[in-house]
């Protein structure tokens, strides 16, 4: 008899492995691979299986775009791994992990995600796959919108018909994500599929990105030009996957040269991104919980205080920013009306620099967790927010508090490849000591839904943010100039800059001379 342990799910008897004082099952499918008539259309559910499926290897990543793109053998990319204390268990709390990649790569088997520290603080905790890219966000003709948000969706079913058996609560589920993995956290708020599916959230670095149909269909137009098809689903399914993600990365490179029809868009270095499609996703996450048509939660929200910095410097532009770019980051994101000239007077003596820094950083990630924390509060729930201040010593100080550092010190990863190219090689007692923190704050927060700071209220005095760092502490919410530019202004949606201009540019491809 097989000394290994195992896991009875609805759909059948899993194997896995134990590490240490955890038990870890990975691969386990939460859905059929979305390929052949299944390719593009929203995610179906797992047949069951006879005998025992060995869950001991990561499942594969969908083909993905962009610099950061994983790659692996393999289409059943639809699956997901437990971590549990103890396989026979009851009652433990459960965190659902749904990682960052810009909507166009990533993956759970990232070591900076390792979940033992967080298994150790007696989570359950639950990290998947989804379809990213191509596959999972370009809107096309014959098939679903937003089918990353619905792979997340049927995973988070899984968790409801499965989790007991490894030991978790289904009725205490909390789902936890930084960057796109934060979007998703908001845009599930805003859909009614999944509600019920899980009761707390924790959503690290809330990007704005949410385009409307119009600017949906452009790109996803453009893409299908480059492979010669038309931009639906029966006429994409026979184009590769790994070419139609390599298409889309070459896609990316060349958005800059789109400005005058793809506006915003084209300046922030990935072409596609969740929609507005007014069925998956019927109106932003801001806008629906402050109108009361989506439910507040308990939920801890918040960014780093330089977020932008991190794309400066893959870009190889920090120190090189020009008054041109400031002009160019104003126009096209502070707030519509008199953002630019606000944003002029509140920092008087910023250098063309700063200004773009505190622009992007504001616009991209921190003005969309703080709208977030605001509009859960007026619905009903309780918002915790937070800021880290904590600055990356590796590379001598330059990425200061960046997208992205948070990660791993919540999942308490710093012996990770990126943790240490953020931290270095031996973090010290401090950097542990923050690293600490906030995993236990999570802990906290997902085992009983106080993170061990104050919520964050609406009234003059009561604004209160955890101030992450080397001596954290509780004060007024520190971005308060960008808090007062940004009042009443919600994260707007991607659109099309000039319609006449995307109109001329299709006709010009179409002609083979654009």
């Amino acid at each position: 008899m097989s000394e290994q342990p195992r896991a009875r799910t609805a759909e059948g008897l899993v194997e896995g492995r134990r590490h240490g004082d955890r038990t870890v099952f990975r691969g386990i499918p939460y859905a059929q691979p979305p390929v052949g008539p299944l390719r593009f259309q929203a995610p179906v559910p797992m047949d069951g299986w006879s005998g025992t499926r060995q869950a001991v290897e990561f499942g594969p990543v969908v083909p993905q775009a962009g610099p950061t793109a994983e790659s692996s053998a393999g289409d059943d990319w639809l699956t997901l791994n437990v971590s549990t204390p103890a396989i026979g268990a009851a009652g433990l709390p459960v965190l659902v992990w749904i990682h960052g990649g810009a909507y166009i790569a990533g993956a759970s088997s990232d070591p900076m995600y390792d979940p033992a520290g967080l298994t150790s603080a007696g989570l359950v905790v639950v990290s998947i796959n989804y379809r990213m890219a191509a596959e999972g966000f370009v809107q096309l003709d014959g098939a679903p919108a937003n089918r990353g948000f619905l792979d997340q969706i049927a995973a988070l079913e899984w968790v409801r018909r499965n989790i007991a058996a490894f030991g978790g609560d289904p009725d205490r589920v909390t789902v936890a994500g930084q960057s796109a993995g934060a979007g998703s956290i908001a845009a599930l708020l805003a859909m009614r599929q999944a509600r019920g599916l899980f009761h707390r959230a924790i959503a690290h670095s809330v990007p704005g990105l949410l385009a409307t149909p119009a600017l949906a269909k452009d790109v996803a137009a453009a893409l299908a030009d480059r492979v010669g098809a038309a931009p639906d689903a029966e006429a994409l399914s026979r184009i590769d996957p790994r070419r139609l993600a390599d298409e889309l990365t070459a896609l990316g490179a060349e958005l800059p040269g789109r400005r005058r029809s793809w506006g915003r868009l084209s300046q922030i270095g990935v072409a596609v991104c969740p929609v507005l499609d007014g069925v998956v996703l019927t109106e932003t996450p801001w806008r629906a919980l402050a109108g009361g048509r989506a439910e507040g939660i308990e939920l801890i929200v918040g960014h780093t205080r330089d977020e932008f910095r991190l794309f400066s410097v893959m870009m190889g532009r920090l120190g090189t920013f020009t008054e041109d770019d400031a002009r160019l980051a104003l126009d096209l994101f502070a707030p519509e009306g008199d953002g630019a000239d606000a944003y002029r007077a509140a920092y008087p003596h910023a250098t063309p620099e700063e200004l773009v820094e505190a622009v992007y950083s504001d616009a991209l990630f921190r003005m969309p967790s703080l709208r977030l924390a605001q509009a859960n509060q007026a619905a009903g729930g309780t918002s915790f927010l937070f800021e880290l201040q904590l600055t990356a010593p590796a590379a001598g100080g330059i990425l200061g508090a960046c997208h992205s550092l948070d990660v791993p010190l919540a999942f308490g990863t710093l012996d990770s490849p990126s943790g240490r190219q953020l931290f270095g090689d031996q973090p010290g007692p401090e950097i542990v000591a923050v690293s600490r923190e906030l995993q236990q704050g999570w802990a906290r927060f997902t085992t009983s839904g106080d993170p061990g700071w104050p919520a964050y209220e609406p009234e003059p005095g009561r604004q209160l943010t955890r101030v992450v760092d080397i001596a954290s502490v509780t004060s007024p919410y520190p971005e308060a100039r960008s808090r007062e530019i940004w009042a009443g202004h919600d994260p707007a949606p991607l659109d099309l800059a000039d319609p006449a201009a995307a109109a001329d540019a299709a006709v010009a491809t179409a002609a083979g001379i654009g």
